[in-house]
């Protein structure tokens, strides 16, 4: 059976509660007892001094008599609690709070030597005291320098087990109330833990099963830990929610993209076959399938270039190279689709050259990419600005045209894969829609920032930033 996390801390909780009490009742009491032990064996010491000095010190001078003592140690001990004796040199008892001091014939009660030899005992009884076991505290008296006897002080074990016995009752009572607090404690401590925890766990397991619109609606008034935790788990949900969505989207477009050309090239290629072509319209069907063919390269190098970015394998060549020879040499390329469109491609350069620490072959395509979309998207007789800008440690370089421009809707989402802003899958059937995707991953990984700017009707300016180099 798996114990839960509140069981534990039940368990844990009686473990040191028991433990507790019974280091109390066994370690702690004898401490305890030896304490008040020692506490009054100092406090016998000092009440036998005081004896000695307002009691024995007359009497041995004559000015205070046997019985004035007597009465005397009676009445410290209805205050003390404790017999006191006094007793000569060898021992004979002269005086006894608790019984007769002398008889007329002088048989004299006598205290054992080896007793009146220490200066205190814990132990068993001593008959001439006690019939139980006492703590007894032996003070000589010396008078200029003589010894005249000794004061007796003793007490039962009895009144010391029960002053300690009280103590530990005490500390027990008062251990017993914290421990009610701290199990209230413990209680508290499960409903603000352990229950949302408990809801975020049930949680966890409706986003497992694909239920990503369960909410965590447990104590949503909290501001702490547990809030965070469930707020990130809820965004995490929503994160799985869109990726869910986009592998489906992935997979329709994929299919579409590849679908399209495919079923296009087997069309024409069986219709040649079978001779549902005639051999002179070959050369047009074949121009078709070549075309097609293109569309499923680029497609597919697209696709590669974009997985190498997602499993972080694509290396960049990091070298200084003068970005403004590099966007002419591009430019160059579509020299016969702007003839075509009667584009006129603007390079706004500042200064001679800009040298910039990027990989040029990867440069290369964010530049290819984002021309062949100005020109796609451009009307006939059109301008396309492409500016570079130095500003700190960067180059700011600028594509603009002036063409159909992006719908504000779209703007956040031209950087996913497949998205084309034309429903009817793109103006231009030869894109695939990976282009943005792959002008961004390869922006992003040389640490730098992309952003686009776009009216409707107005144009569409692409933004981005590379490092100077030198810097």
């Amino acid at each position: 059976m798996k114990a839960n996390l509140f069981f534990k801390y039940l368990v844990c909780y009686l473990l040191i509660v028991i433990s507790s009490l019974l280091i109390l009742n066994t370690v702690g009491a004898g401490r305890i007892r030896n304490g008040i032990i020692e506490d009054n064996i100092k406090s016998m010491k000092a009440e036998a001094e005081t004896i000695t000095s307002d009691y024995m010190k007359g009497y041995y001078s004559g000015n205070m008599s046997i019985f004035d003592v007597d009465n005397g140690l009676k009445t410290i001990d209805t205050f003390a609690g404790a017999r006191i004796m006094i007793v000569n040199a060898v021992g004979e008892v002269i005086s006894d709070s608790r019984g007769p001091s002398f008889d007329e014939n002088k048989n004299r009660r006598q205290l054992p030597q080896w007793l009146l030899a220490r200066d205190s005992y814990i132990g068993g009884n001593i008959k001439e005291l006690s019939e139980n076991s006492i703590v007894a505290v032996i003070s000589p008296i010396d008078i200029d320098f003589v010894l005249k006897g000794y004061v007796v002080i003793s007490m039962e074990m009895s009144g010391v087990d029960k002053e300690a016995a009280y103590s530990i009752d005490t500390l027990n009572i008062c251990f017993l109330i914290l421990g009610l607090v701290f199990f209230i404690a413990l209680l508290f401590l499960y409903r603000i833990s352990i229950v949302p925890l408990r809801a975020v766990i049930k949680g966890a397991r409706e986003y497992a099963k694909g239920n990503f619109d369960y909410k965590l609606k447990e104590q949503r008034n909290r501001h702490d830990e547990f809030r965070d935790l469930m707020d990130t788990i809820e965004y995490m949900a929503k994160e799985l929610s869109l990726i869910e969505e986009y592998q489906r989207k992935f997979i329709s477009n994929i299919s579409h993209d590849f679908r399209s050309p495919l079923t296009s090239i087997k069309g024409f290629a069986t219709a040649m076959i079978d001779g549902t072509i005639p051999p002179e319209l070959y050369n047009k069907y074949l121009n078709t399938i070549c075309f097609e063919t293109d569309r499923l390269t680029k497609l597919t190098s697209g696709l590669i270039e974009l997985g190498k970015f997602d499993s972080h394998q694509a290396l960049l060549d990091i070298k200084e190279f003068n970005l403004h020879s590099m966007i002419k040499q591009t430019v160059e390329t579509f020299e016969g689709r702007c003839r075509e469109k009667h584009i006129f491609l603007n390079l706004i350069f500042e200064g001679d050259a800009a040298l910039v620490m990027a990989d040029k072959g990867k440069i290369e395509q964010v530049f290819y990419n984002l021309i062949d979309n100005a020109i796609k998207f451009s009307q006939n007789d059109a301008e396309i600005n492409i500016t570079t800008r130095a500003k700190g440690n960067k180059v700011i370089v600028s594509v603009k045209d002036y063409g159909i421009g992006i719908p504000k809707e779209s703007l956040k989402k031209i950087w996913e894969r497949f998205y084309k802003t034309d429903p009817s899958r793109g103006k231009d059937k030869k894109g695939s829609g990976l282009g943005l995707s792959i002008v961004k991953e390869i922006i992003q990984s040389h640490g730098e920032e992309i952003d686009v700017i776009s009216t409707e009707n107005a144009g569409t300016e692409f933004v981005f930033t590379l490092s100077k180099s030198g810097v």
